[in-house]
């Protein structure tokens, strides 16, 4: 496989400056070399490399190889000793038949560069054939009154052999009436002709029995031999006579069978039997026997066979004319086969590259001679491909072309091209012959991938779940094969601080994307990196592309309320003066979200309240206002659930309590003793206990016991409450608390405050603040919504 494909290397590498080299060869003399019929395959011819003059291991280096006409090769080429050698036993009889001298032509090709030279083989003839007479026994019938001298045709013999191992004489035997003469016909061939020498006297020899020797001029000679009876017949004096002794007539070669070539005629001076006269052909081969047949009554000469120009183009006919006796007479009819055009032209091809790299610049695709059976215009040759293709047909040598391209190749622009091959001849009709071959072109690597888009965006949503498939890339590449298998990396960021190796990944094979971790909007809102596309060509070709990723955002942030503070501490409590107009702004709750567009858009909407209907919240902004006028019968204290609410989908919630404090006037206020808020503290377990023992009792002892200890409990606890304060409306003079600018008051008061004893409502009586000219309403807290914060306030979140 390996020196194959060295061959066809160096085949594609045959330019048009090789052709030139040919060309120059065209016009030299062929060289001539002679063999010896029959002699071993094998044998030495010549020695190529000397006779060409060129060094004993140039021919292998250039290729060299002997082409002929058919490729049908009688010789064979040893490249490393340049010697020419037979590839068989050649019979010049099969080769050549009769045509002397035998010459069989080729040609020697040499590649790299490419150079053609001609040469003719002789087939020297050898006499291996003896003469052989068609007819062994020959009956002549000679008249008594014959005169001396006169001659009898007698049928030749026949001799494969040419030249001087053809016959050169006959001999007849011994005897003292005849003699015969060695006579030469027009095509070269030698007939005999029996002379009488001597009056035949029929009473004192009424036959003869002689032998004809058929004798060739081969050293040694070979011989045939013919038996001739010779009747001596009574007096029938005269013999038949043709009007013409040669008849002259041209036939065309697609004559059909029967059709009637001349008509051949004799007459007899003699009458009655003797003057009858029946015609034959005469000393006939068997292949006029095959080819002509002669009406022995009329003399029509009429086709047996159907002629064929290129195989023989003249035949010579005798016709015999004998009369009822001994007599005979004798013409030739020369026939001419004429040629008509009934052969295509062949085609045969020497060298073909089927595959050729694009971009070359010019390249051999194949070497064909074209041939003819043909002569004259029939046999001229005119040799074309189909005019749209880059390719040209140059002539080489004689009826040699060369296919080659006319300018480089184009793979992606077509990658196979159906050349057509016609040869026609110059003939009427004309005859034409096409030989279609396939090219392919093979791949060079010179189209770099091409991304379908030069940018690229993609979407994710955040919160994504790690090896996410985000998107693709696509490149193709117009080349083939390896060539066209396109590789996908990631660039290096622009930006050396975006973690890109930690962010995405890409498949290698099909430039699938996938998002290496979740995502977080809050966090990294897009980033952008770039691509390269490279095929797996020598050199490899890349392309770049950018991919910009968009994180989209997901409602994973509750509202954050940064007032008021839900830090843990007390909690802050609002006071509205009972005069306050419907309306009246107690205080503004201020939220912030993380998340972003409809995500981040708060609505408020007041969730629980001590007493509804009395306070309402602003959707849009918050603000908590009263809804009326405020009455003696609204509670004092009053507590408020807003719940603040988000636009996602599901939307998300936080809520925060407020204490609002209703006051008939900003006096000094009785605020409740530490002891009074311990007693309610204990209050509140005990009620529990109650509950738990009541659900809890599994038997009538357990139960009366837990009732027992319940009520001691209780009666103690109210004795307690009640020394504590001496009168149901009593104050408790002294006790001052001091209020520094607590919820939305931005001064300090001092309010004097007595708890209502027996109530079991826990309320306050405020009396009088420290400010009595306090006028206008409590500024609501200025906080930057964007501030930073901690998430360590007392709130809930839904």
């Amino acid at each position: 496989m390996e020196a194959s494909g060295k061959f066809i290397c160096r085949q594609r590498q045959v330019v048009l400056f090789f052709v030139l080299l040919g060309l120059s060869q065209a016009g030299m003399e062929p060289r001539r070399y002679s063999v010896v019929e029959e002699t071993e395959g094998s044998s030495f011819v010549t020695n190529l490399a000397k006779d060409l003059g060129l060094g004993q291991r140039e021919l292998s280096k250039r290729g060299a190889r002997v082409i002929s006409k058919g490729n049908k090769l009688h010789l064979k080429l040893d490249r490393e000793t340049g010697d020419l050698l037979l590839n068989e036993k050649l019979d010049r009889e099969e080769l050549c038949g009769h045509t002397d001298p035998c010459v069989l032509r080729f040609q020697v090709l040499l590649e790299n560069p490419l150079q053609f030279f001609q040469a003719e083989l002789q087939v020297i003839d050898i006499n291996d054939h003896s003469p052989v007479f068609v007819d062994r026994d020959m009956l002549l019938k000679i008249s008594e009154s014959s005169p001396p001298g006169t001659t009898f045709p007698l049928k030749n013999a026949q001799d494969v052999d040419v030249g001087r191992n053809n016959i050169e004489t006959y001999i007849i035997s011994p005897n003292s009436y005849f003699r015969v003469l060695t006579r030469k016909s027009s095509d070269g061939s030698r007939y005999p002709e029996l002379v009488l020498d001597k009056a035949l006297d029929r009473e004192q020899e009424p036959e003869l029995r002689l032998t004809l020797t058929a004798q060739d001029g081969g050293s040694p000679p070979r011989s045939g031999i013919a038996q001739i009876n010779i009747e001596v017949v009574d007096i029938n004096d005269n013999a038949p006579e043709f009007e013409q002794s040669l008849y002259r007539v041209k036939i065309p070669e697609d004559s059909p069978i029967g059709f009637l070539i001349v008509t051949v005629s004799a007459t007899d001076a003699d009458i009655g039997v003797n003057g009858e006269i029946s015609y034959s052909l005469f000393q006939a081969s068997e292949e006029i026997c095959k080819t002509f047949e002669i009406n022995s009554m009329t003399g029509e000469i009429r086709l047996k066979k159907q002629l064929d120009f290129e195989r023989i183009q003249f035949y010579e006919v005798n016709i015999e004319a004998r009369d009822s006796g001994s007599f005979s007479g004798k013409c030739t009819v020369l026939t001419q086969v004429l040629d008509v055009n009934d052969n295509a032209p062949e085609i045969t091809m020497s060298a073909f590259t089927r595959h050729i790299p694009e971009n070359s610049p010019e390249a051999m695709v194949a070497v064909l001679s074209v041939s003819d059976l043909d002569s004259e215009e029939n046999g001229k040759i005119n040799c074309t491909i189909q005019a749209d293709l880059p390719f040209l047909l140059k002539s080489s040598l004689e009826n040699f072309y060369t296919l080659v391209t006319e300018r480089p190749l184009d793979r992606e622009s077509q990658a196979e091209y159906n050349i057509t091959i016609t040869v026609t001849d110059l003939g009427t009709p004309r005859l034409k012959t096409q030989l279609n071959i396939t090219v392919k072109v093979s791949d060079v690597n010179d189209n770099a991938p091409a991304f379908s888009q030069t940018t690229y965006t993609l979407r994710v949503r955040e919160n994504n779940s790690p090896a996410l498939h985000i998107g693709s890339v696509s490149a193709t590449d117009r080349d083939s094969g390896a060539n066209a298998q396109v590789t996908y990396s990631l660039l290096p960021p622009a930006d050396p601080q975006l973690p890109l190796a930690s962010l995405v990944s890409i498949n290698a094979d099909n430039g699938q994307l996938f998002a290496l971790r979740s995502l977080d909007y809050e966090a990294l809102r897009a980033f952008e990196f770039g691509v390269r596309a490279a095929d797996r060509g020598s050199p490899a070709l890349s392309s770049q592309a950018r991919v910009r990723v968009l994180v989209l955002d997901d409602n994973d942030n509750a509202p954050f309320v940064l007032y008021p503070p839900q830090n843990g501490s007390a909690p802050c409590t609002e006071l509205v003066p009972r005069a306050a107009e419907a309306g009246y702004l107690v205080t503004k709750v201020v939220a912030v979200d993380g998340d972003s567009g409809q995500n981040a858009w708060l609505s408020y909407q007041l969730l629980k309240a001590t007493e509804p209907g009395l306070f309402g919240v602003w959707a849009h902004n918050g603000e908590v206002r009263t809804a009326r006028l405020l009455s003696e019968r609204d509670a004092v204290k009053h507590r408020l659930v807003v719940l603040v609410k988000d636009n996602g989908e599901p939307p998300r919630s936080a809520s925060v309590t407020l204490h609002v404090l209703l006051v008939d006037g900003f006096s000094q206020p009785y605020l409740p003793l530490p002891e009074v808020a311990a007693a309610e503290a204990r209050a509140d377990p005990l009620t529990v206990y109650l509950v738990v023992a009541l659900a809890s009792v599994s038997s009538l002892f357990l139960f009366s016991v837990l009732v027992f200890v319940a009520v001691r409990l209780c009666r103690r606890s109210r004795a307690a409450s009640a020394g504590r304060c001496s009168a149901p409306e009593g104050r408790f003079p002294g006790h001052l608390v001091d209020v520094s600018g607590a919820g939305t008051l931005s001064q300090s008061y001092q309010y004097e405050v007595c708890l209502r004893g027996g109530s079991g409502t826990s309320e306050f009586k405020f009396l009088k603040p420290n400010v009595p000219n306090f006028q206008g309403h409590s500024p609501g807290p200025e906080i930057e919504e964007n501030a930073n914060f901690r998430n360590d306030f007392g709130f809930s979140i839904q």
